[in-house]
């Protein structure tokens, strides 16, 4: 399945799912926040924050990880009509003035708005943003379809590194069984080479990408059995 087939199942399982996790008043909010926005694109800086409040901030029912708010977030995304280099600054200011989960509902929405592309540079100036903080789950929302998708090979070996330090399971990258190269493999050797050398502990998952190539390893201090 390729990453906008996942992005597309994603999208029909969270509108489905979120129709039935919201409650009369939390429907009657969104129903009218959605015509703001159609009628005026910038009414979404106002929602926005409001959203929680307005529709609750618990689990969605079948979407693990995903909250009622960030889900009624990707909805508001959805009904602004701008494409382009216009959107793509709209999102920036909407992902910059939020609060971290504000953030990871832009973060998540971004292969959503971006289907054709044409968000190019906007959409991963986002993307480059989460992927420096320190904070794992803006930085799992930023590994997600699109970032899999636009991110240049260099930028994503660095962002699946970046995984590994802050502690975002590998399972949540997306696009990692077709991205996984040998010089990614030889990032996590070192990796791992430099923490068993320190006596510390390295996560399981990154050895199956390292196995991968095994001329990697040469020279390196791996855990025992790793070979």
């Amino acid at each position: 399945m390729t990453h906008v087939d996942q992005t597309l199942d994603r999208e029909r399982s969270l509108d489905g799912a979120l129709d039935g996790a919201l409650d009369e008043r939390g429907r009657r909010w969104l129903a009218q926040a959605l015509e703001r926005i159609r009628e005026r694109e910038e009414a979404v800086l106002e929602l926005f924050p409001v959203a929680g409040r307005a529709c609750g901030r618990g689990p969605m029912p079948g979407a693990p990880g995903v909250t009622v708010d960030q889900a009624v977030r990707e909805r508001l995304l959805t009904a602004l009509s701008s494409r382009g280099a216009e959107l793509g600054e709209l999102l920036w200011r909407v992902y910059r003035y939020g609060d971290a989960a504000e953030r990871i509902a832009v973060l998540r929405a971004l292969g959503r708005l971006d289907a054709d592309g044409a968000l190019g540079e906007h959409g991963l100036r986002i993307v480059r943003d989460a992927i420096r903080t320190n904070d794992a789950r803006m930085i799992e929302a930023a590994v997600g379809p699109y970032g899999a998708r636009r991110l240049p090979d260099a930028e994503y070996r660095q962002a699946v590194l970046k995984c590994v330090f802050v502690g975002v399971p590998l399972s949540a990258v997306a696009g990692l069984e077709q991205r996984a190269d040998r010089e990614l493999a030889r990032m996590l050797a070192d990796y791992a080479h430099e923490r068993t050398v320190a006596g510390r502990d390295v996560p399981a998952d990154v050895r199956p990408l390292i196995r991968r190539h095994p001329d990697v390893t040469e020279g390196r201090r791996l855990p025992e059995g790793w070979l």
